[in-house]
Formats: structure tokens, sequence, C-alpha cells
């Protein structure tokens, strides 16, 4: 069995002689602590955020460092990021810091990789809610000049409060030169953007049912629509057949001995007074079903369903196919109650009735229905033929029969009763269901036929067509998602069914507070101006020169001359706000980044917003570039969650769950929101509380504290003549270079797909163990106790340095003022390569050497047997029998690969191991033996050695430090 025994002892010269004062009498006790090259840094221990962070935002404006990060990338490879507007109206929210916080992290990363990766923030600013709240403080009776003016004015200040707040989160940007949608220029842009979807073949103007809410007074885009419960009552109606020969011989019976009706189920009492049409399906089977109440269509399915319902009896007489009853004729329920409804409702056949549920015969008002009206219209009803009896403010026309200036929510129960006297109704109750609302208001919504303008989503062509797209734009957009990156990737599924499956796209809202829809039409025929695409590139002329209000203040006499204004009504319609900010890839990109987008259109590199978007900007987005380019105007979509508290619900000030930025970066600082931002999985949503927030401020103490130990220890290092050749350094200065390697290849190959949290983790993971647990422990008696130049301390030194500047690299996107803060402590003395950038976002990632494999391998293993040996000292020391691992003597015994891997290391071992001393013995399994040392503890390193007093001259320190301090020093190799 072999057995070696490193101690820790020293060869040294002997000095003999006892030191006496001049008065002959004895020295003064040395104070050896002064010897130690104890850690030094104005780094401190406390980052006090909230007060130093408005600082350094103040230093990077004053300083210019965002024009300056421009000119150091100018020529480089370019990486955008197209910001998407948030809009211009109210504080920022903790969900606004999380969408900004990722995209500076983003931008940062790529800007260190060596890219001019730009940051143009934007903001979007026409639409509803800014009218909304000119509207609360001014009224609702403001002329079109007047809203836009007060309109434009907040918004201004909307954004001056909102860019602060952006700037104190630390995001780095153009703030002085933002995109604005109500800047004439891109106002002016938006409309030549809607010349060139005309010139496609892709609008068109129709009566359509849209959506449409009361509160905004206007009509909606799918993107505007979030489905919420909704109280509601239904209700089963008969309708009194009109032509009982018919429905007899349909249902193969020689004669109808009583009343016939046909019952239908619905949701929307409010939508009886307009009813025009019954559908069935054509190939469902219906009974003729007899009750003390006459006799009743239904779907066969159904019958014992609806009559429980009902409360009645009946016997079914006979049955038919839906085909048989196509074109019978039945009465509206109030037809025998005033004249004005008397009207007859046919049945149509229509796919989309089923017998799951209600009756199986579904009753049709085409002005609120989208398969109602296109039932209707393809059974022949003339457009001037529907009924829309709901006005833009949610009441019934004053002329409508029984109900007319009622609003229909209200007017709901009241028809409801008035179907019952009239003996029409035969089943009502309370439900609570999923029903469309309103994203802004959080109000229910209707669909109501309109006359508004479209962008078509399948064939067709536009009057003004003179570049007809390849493809419908439904496929050009299919298939440009195809071609897109998602992160993460099932956002892709989400938008193709989005896509897949959404209506013409209605672009026109009844407001004043947007960019206008320059048309003009003719008085009688509706038709377009045979001009209308001279009047575009005029209005977009005008537009540029005054802002909207300078078209809306154009008569049409002025446009089109005096003859022409007596035939033709100006449009007072404006584009919907989704079209302002889908259109920015042409308005924004094509200005702030000439030349660096695809030859066929802009193109950015990256979108990034909430999942909501899916239907939102992503969305108009994709669709807007799709109508003009025929392609997408992003290379990737990333998505992340929703703020919620720690029980997943979603942050809301009027729930009191709300987390507020404002507020966290008085009291934490923002530095701990982009590191809870960067630490969470932004694919879900991302959770946060005070708790949670505590726990961020935790790790971040620890990434501090470590960043603190590597500052003070490299304070009198300059690496232009300190640094050691890497061939001349020690063994595990190399390996911790080479685990630097490893974890930066790891990290940048996070960065690559816009990943965060891996990256916090590991970093927390390397601070605590790689750094804390192992190399800096090891470390601190080398860099404390050997001689200040020597090649020991250096060799130590030129590892700290070469990990700190790429560690402040790693961090530098997420913990920006911290990074800054350090980068400046690095270069506070001028020394290479620091002083020649004025931030740490000028550098680019520290280049290190590939790592060593077989050297991680090796120092792998000597950890894993370390950690052992730790526990081992760890119960000596919970039974007080040592006070720290320098106290224990270990016995180690190790198999043969083992044995030759820790003997390899020679007197190093020890140290490698934090004790005195360490006997390596050669076995066939693991064995560890700790006890506690017999040596006497040195006075300076604190090691128990047993040569104390070798140096009569230093009787309290061991031969080690004598050498190190008087002698030659002491020969490290390995650690």
């Amino acid at each position: 069995m072999r057995v070696r025994t490193f101690q820790n002892s020293a060869t040294m010269t002997t000095n003999t002689t006892t030191p006496v004062t001049s008065t002959g009498g004895p020295a003064v006790k040395p104070d050896y602590r002064s010897t130690l090259n104890l850690p030094d840094t104005p780094f401190p221990m406390r980052g006090d955020l909230p007060k130093r962070e408005p600082v350094w935002v103040k230093q990077w404006e004053d300083q210019g460092i965002y024009q300056k990060l421009r000119a150091a990338r100018c020529g480089h490879p370019k990486f955008v990021l197209h910001d998407g507007p948030p809009y211009a109206n109210g504080q920022i929210h903790m969900g606004h810091a999380v969408n900004k916080i990722l995209k500076d992290m983003i931008v940062k990363a790529r800007q260190l990789k060596g890219m001019d990766a730009a940051y143009i923030p934007g903001w979007d600013c026409h639409g509803l809610p800014i009218e909304n709240a000119i509207e609360k403080k001014y009224g609702r009776k403001l002329a079109r000049d007047d809203m836009q003016a007060r309109s434009r004015a907040y918004a201004t200040e909307q954004i001056d409060l909102q860019r602060e707040d952006f700037k104190r989160l630390g995001v780095l940007g153009d703030w002085d030169h933002p995109y604005r949608t109500m800047d004439f220029k891109n106002e002016a842009d938006e409309i030549r953007a809607f010349k060139r979807v005309v010139e496609r073949g892709f609008v068109y103007r129709g009566l359509k049912p849209v959506y449409w809410c009361f509160d905004c007074g206007s009509s909606l885009a799918e993107f505007e629509i979030e489905y919420a419960d909704k109280k509601s009552q239904t209700l089963d109606v008969g309708f009194l057949c009109a032509e009982p020969a018919k429905l007899a011989a349909a249902f193969g019976v020689t004669t109808l001995a009583k009343d016939a009706f046909a019952v239908i189920w619905t949701t929307t009492a409010w939508t009886i007074p307009a009813n025009q049409a019954l559908n069935a399906h054509p190939e469902l089977s219906y009974a003729l079903v007899d009750t003390e109440r006459g006799l009743l269509v239904l779907a066969q399915d159904l019958v014992g369903k609806c009559l429980e319902r009902f409360g009645l009896t009946g016997t079914v007489l006979a049955t038919a196919n839906g085909k048989a009853l196509a074109g019978i004729n039945f009465k509206h329920p109030f037809a025998h109650v005033d004249a004005g409804f008397d009207r007859l409702s046919p049945i149509y056949l229509a796919d989309y009735v089923s017998a799951e549920d209600g009756t199986g015969m579904v009753h049709s008002a085409p002005a609120y229905g989208v398969e109602d009206f296109n039932s209707c219209v393809a059974h022949g009803m003339a457009y001037d033929d529907i009924l829309n009896p709901v006005q833009g403010n949610g009441a019934y026309a004053p002329e409508l029969p029984l109900f007319g200036g009622q609003h229909i929510w209200k007017a709901c129960p009241v028809i409801i009763d008035a179907l019952r006297n009239a003996s029409r109704l035969f089943a009502s109750e309370n439900i609570v269901h999923s029903y469309p609302h309103c994203w802004r208001h959080k109000t229910p919504v209707i669909y109501r036929a309109a006359a508004q303008w479209f962008i078509r989503m399948d064939d067709g062509v536009g009057v003004f067509t003179k570049d007809k797209a390849p493809k419908s734009l439904r496929q050009l957009a299919l298939d440009a998602i195809e071609d897109t990156a998602f992160y993460p990737e099932n956002g892709k599924t989400r938008l193709r069914d989005m896509i897949a499956g959404r209506p013409d796209w209605c672009i026109s809202r009844q407001r004043s507070w947007g960019v206008p829809l320059p048309f003009f039409l003719h008085k009688d025929s509706g038709e377009l101006h045979p001009r209308t695409m001279e009047i575009l590139d005029l209005a977009a002329s005008m537009v540029e020169q005054g802002g909207i209000e300078a078209w809306s203040k154009a008569t049409t006499e002025s446009i089109l001359g005096a003859q022409d204004a007596l035939q033709y009504t100006k449009s007072s319609d404006i584009l919907e706000v989704w079209f302002d900010s889908g259109t920015t890839h042409t308005t924004v990109l094509k200005g702030s980044h000439p030349g660096s987008g695809h030859p066929d259109g802009p193109e950015a590199d990256l979108y990034l917003e909430g999942h909501d978007q899916h239907r939102g900007w992503f969305h108009s987005s994709l669709l807007t570039a799709c109508a003009m380019y025929g392609r997408a105007p992003y290379k990737g979509i990333l998505t992340h969650g929703f703020t919620v508290d720690s029980k997943g619900h979603k942050m809301s000030k009027s729930a009191g769950n709300g987390v507020d930025p404002q507020e966290t970066s008085k009291k934490l600082g923002a530095e701990i929101i982009r590191l809870w931002v960067a630490a969470s999985d932004y694919s879900g949503d991302i959770a946060g509380d005070d708790k949670i927030l505590a726990r961020v401020v935790d790790t971040y103490r620890r990434i501090r504290n470590t960043l603190k130990f590597l500052l003070a220890n490299v304070s009198d290092f300059d690496p232009a003549t300190d640094a050691v050749p890497q061939e001349q350094m020690l063994e595990i200065d190399r390996y911790a270079l080479s685990r630097a390697a490893q974890l930066q290849a790891d990290i940048l190959a996070h960065y690559e797909v816009y990943e965060f949290h891996p990256v916090v983790a590991k970093l927390q993971i390397y601070c605590s163990e790689d750094l804390g647990s192992f190399y800096l422990d090891v470390l601190k008696d080398r860099l404390y106790t050997t001689a200040p130049k020597s090649l020991a301390r250096r060799s130590a030194q030129t590892a700290l340095w070469q990990i700190t500047q790429a560690m402040l690299r790693w961090m530098a996107p997420f913990l920006s003022f911290t990074a800054e803060e350090a980068w400046g402590v690095l270069g506070a003395a001028g020394k290479t390569p620091v002083n020649n950038k004025e931030s740490i976002f000028m550098d680019t990632y520290v280049e290190l050497d590939a790592p060593d494999t077989a050297l991680l391998a090796k120092w792998t293993r000597i950890r894993e047997i370390r950690d052992a040996v730790n526990k081992e000292i760890e119960a000596l020391r919970a039974d007080g029998k040592v006070g720290s691992s320098l106290q224990a003597n270990v016995a180690l015994t190790v198999g043969g690969d083992d044995y030759a891997l820790l003997a390899s290391l020679a007197g190093d071992l020890k140290f490698v191991f934090i004790t005195s001393a360490i006997e390596l013995i050669a076995g066939d399994t693991l064995s560890i033996r700790a006890s506690a040392s017999n040596g006497i503890k040195c006075e300076r390193c604190w090691h128990y050695v047993d040569d104390m007093g070798h140096d009569s001259a230093h009787p309290t320190i061991c031969g080690r430090c004598s050498s190190n301090l008087y002698g030659a020093g002491e020969d490290r190799v390995f650690a």
C-alpha cells in the first residue's frame, strides 16, 4: 500500500537572531494581518440600487451612450428588433416593464455579440382609449378638429410620462427619437401603405355583420374581442306556420288538425324583432309532434329534451328530412300583435344548424349574425331588405313597433314578456355563458350589419387593382407563417389557426382620432371616385405636411372641384388602430433602417410581445405585410406570458394584486425587476409578488457578493503587465478558465435563442458552487498569503481577471446597472482593455480559449471526492471537534485511478481540500477518516502545522508564511 502524506511545512532559511528594539528591549509583536494581501475594492457590498440607479440613467443620457453604441457598431451586421408600440395612455404597469426589459435584454445581448442592434422605441397614439379619455374630460360633443387637437396633446403628455418610466428600468434606446404613429410622416406613410393594399386588390366595401361596441360607437376587429361570462335568458319561441298545407305535405300527412309551430331556441331575445327567416339542416330528421299547445316542428333527436323543457307531453305524428321543409313560410311571433311585424319567415337550409342542443331549428336575423347574413343573402335576400333596427348606441330605432327607443339589453325581458303574452314563448331560463366583449370597455358586443371597408382574406379583385397578388391573402399569410421562427414553437399553431379561420378584416371605424380613409363616395351609387388612387397620394402629401388634421379640414370642393362636390360625399371613417401599428413595418422600419430589410419589403429579425398579440399586432402586421409584399415583416416571433400573482391570477390594480414597477424601483431597485424578468420562464405566465421579489433580492446579493470578491482580488492587477501566460498558470487556474469557457458557450447558446432564465440559473450555480464553494474557496489562501507579485498569486489573478471580464458581459443584458458599475470599477485605474470603452455595452463578449475537456474531467472528479471529504469534516465540526476544515487532518483511501489523480497534485492537494494535512492511501474503494489536527495554528495563514517556531525570529507563524514573507516563497504548481 502506498501512503503519501502532504503536511503544511516548508523549507526555509532560519534566522536565529532574536529581534530587539533600539533600546535593547524585546521587539513589538509583528502585525501579520497587515502582511496579507487582503482584498480591497470601492465596489460596495450594498448596491443601494434605488438611489444609485437614477445616477447611471442620467449618466448614460448625459454621455450619449446610446449614440456611441450606434457609432461603435456602425458597419457591423444588423439585428433589428422592431418595438411593438405600447398605447400612449396611462402609467406603465408591470406587464409593460416585462415587455420592455425582455426587448432590452435581447438587444443588449446582440450588441455584446458585436452586432449593430438598434432599439427604436415606439408608441401607438391613435384610437378609442384616448378619445374616451378626452370625452370623459371634455364631453362627447367635441368637434372633430377639437377632438384631434386634444387627443394629440394628450398622447404627447402620456408618452413623456411613460418614456421616463421605461428609461428608469435601464432600457437603452433612442429615446430622443422614438417613433409615434401620430407623427405626420408615419400618418402619411400609413395612407401610402393603405394605397398599396388597395392596388393589390384586397380592399372592398360591403355590408356585413361586424362586431359592434355600443361604448365605442364603432365596429371592432377580431383582435379587439375577448370572451367573458355573461348572464342571459334563453327562450324557446314558436313561429306559427303560414302554409299548413305545405307543411302537412312535407310530413306526408293529409292535413294539420291544430296550429303548427316551428320552435327555435336562442340566447339573444333582442334579435327576435329583426327575425326574417328560419334555418333547418338539410340532412337532419325533423318530427311533427302533437302537444297540448299545438303541433311542434322539432329535431327528432331533441323531442324528449324539448318537451321536458316546455313542460308538455306529446306524440310524434310523422318525421321528415330537413330538405322537405325548405321554403315553407312561418309567421313572425309578433305578427298577430302588431302590423309592423306582419311578415313571413321562410325556412332556409343551412349546414351550421345542429341537433346537439336547442330545438334543431334556428331563427335568422341577418343583420346580427354572420351565418344568418350569409344564409339570407345566399337565398336571394337583397341588402336593402335586411332589417337593422339596432342603432349604433345600442337602442332600437324609434320607429320599431313595441320596443322602439329601448336599449337592447334592457329590452330583453320586455321582449320575453311580450312573447309570453302573445302565446309564443314555450320556455325561458337563466344561463351563464361565454360571450364576446370589447377588450377596452369589458362590455358585451353584438354583431351588427353595417357598410364598412374590409380587407378580403380570400380571392377577389378590387376596383383599382393594378398589381393583383398571386394568391389570396389567407394563403400568403399561411405560407409566411411556415417561414417564420416561433419562440416558443406553439405560437406557430396558434397564429396559423387564427389566420386559417378568420373572416375578412373590417378596417373602418366611425371615430375622429385616427388616420383617415381618404375616400369620396358617390351619393347615389356609393361608388368610389374614379380619381381615388390620385386622391390617396394627395391625402398622404397633405397629411405629411399638416397631420391628419389637414385632411379633416379639407372640403370636398377643395379636393374634387365644385362640380364633383355636388355628386360625392367625403368619408369620415378612419382606419382602425390595428392598421396603424400593423403597418409600422413600412412606416417605421423602412425609414429607420434603410437597406437593412428584405428587397421585397422591410423585415425585422424579431417581433416580441405578449402572447395575446397572436390575434393583435403579430396578426395585423402579418396581414398588412403579406398584402403589400407577399411575405411576413419578421423572421421570428417571440411571445411572453402575462404577469400574475403567486396564485396565478392576472395582476390587476383593481384586484389589488399588482406589483407596481415604479414603487418596486423606489423600494428595491429596477435591477431587481430586471433580474426577476430574466429569471422567469417568460414562455408562460410570469409570477411575482413581494415574497418572490424577496427571493430575487437574495439571488442578486449572491451574485453581487461574488462580483465584489472578484473585483477586490484584482484591484492591484494590470493585465498589460501582470498577466501570466496560460502555459505558466497553475493547473486549477487553467481549469477555472476552461469551466468559464464551457459556461460561456452555454450562455451564448441560450442568448442566441432568446433564453434568459437558464442563464440566470446557471450563473447562480456558477457563483455559488463553481466559484464560491470551490475555486474561490481554494484560492483564498494563495491570494492572501503568497507574495503579492509571485507567480502563484498573479496566475490566480490572471484567471480571476478573465472570469470577471467574461462574467460582467454574461450578466450585462439583465443586470445592466450592476455590470456597468463593476465595469467602471474594473477600469478605474486605467487598466487595459477597459479604459478605452465608456460602457460595457460598447465592448463584446470575451474570447476565451476552447475548454480543455481532459482538464474539466479531471477536476470534476477531484471536486466530487472533495465534496465527500467535506461531509466528513462537517460531521466533525457538528460534533465540536474542529472549528474549521484547516483544523482537520484527513486520511483518504482511494482506488487506483483516483489515487493517481490526487497524487498528481503532490503537495498542493491539501490546499484543494483546505486541510492542514492529508494522507493519501491507495486502496480499492473510497474511504475517508477525518480527525482533529495536533498541530499548532499559524497566526498568519491559520493552518495547523508542526513547524511552528522553526524561525525563532517569527515564532508564531509557520515556515510557509515565513518563506513567503522573508524568503524565496513557496512553490505552487497545481493549486
